[in-house]
């Protein structure tokens, strides 16, 4: 199904229902550029979809400003690595989600390394043969053999951009704002067959040579409170 950047879907196909689906980068390499994309093209199908939040870090005003619809999305707010398996054991096991997204990238890898491959085994095998797509973000690739297909990300030089409000004689006239960044994206691993492929194991995508990746744009989009706006006054 399409990943909402078609960058990406141009590597892969899109990302696989029925399967453990890995994207992996360090911070600031587009992972959630990836979550927010794939959310929003997944929602505007009227999809119900999960995201299982590892540390409580999900913004729900940016991911609406970036098209998704969060009626049709379920937020599971986790303190930590345990609770976060355990809410993914159990949205797998109800079912009826077009979509689990499992963000762990801003857990530490090293406690996501501690997982037991049979945890990753687990989910592998209740999404299978189910329309589901479980989207696994983290720093490092750690379900191994049970990923189908696993992403690699990496972030070029940010771009900043200067506003007129900025430039003037304000109080910091020398600031700027994060503009965005180009994300490098590469297939790292796959072990599902696509369309044009006729090997269920590591492969180079016809036409695509193994080193290539596909490069995509991560805009910044900034609100600010309006600090003249009335303020509620207290009852």
């Amino acid at each position: 199904m399409p990943s909402g950047i078609a960058e990406i879907d141009s590597l892969a196909g899109g990302l696989p229902r029925g399967c453990l689906t890995e994207i992996c980068g360090p911070p600031c390499s587009g992972l959630t550029s990836v979550l927010l994309s794939a959310l929003a093209e997944r929602t505007a199908q009227r999809d119900a979809c999960a995201l299982v939040d590892g540390r409580d870090a999900f913004d729900p005003p940016a991911a609406e400003a970036s098209g998704v619809r969060l009626k049709n999305l379920l937020w599971v707010r986790c303190k930590n690595m345990e609770q976060s398996l355990r809410a993914t054991d159990l949205l797998l096991q109800g079912g009826g989600f077009g979509l689990i997204a499992v963000d762990l990238s801003d857990i530490p890898p090293e406690t996501v390394r501690c997982v037991p491959l049979n945890a990753w085994f687990r989910f592998r095998r209740s999404v299978e043969n189910t329309a589901t797509i479980l989207l696994l973000l983290e720093q490092e690739p750690h379900a191994k053999t049970c990923a189908s297909l696993v992403f690699g990300l990496r972030a070029d030089s940010a771009r900043w951009s200067v506003t007129a409000e900025v430039c003037g004689t304000g109080p910091h006239p020398g600031s700027s704002l994060l503009d965005g960044f180009s994300i490098h994206a590469k297939v790292l691993s796959a072990r599902i067959k696509l369309a044009a492929d006729i090997s269920a194991h590591r492969f180079a995508l016809p036409g695509v040579p193994d080193d290539a990746d596909a490069v995509f744009e991560a805009n910044t989009t900034w609100n600010f409170a309006d600090p003249r706006a009335a303020k509620p006054k207290p009852k």
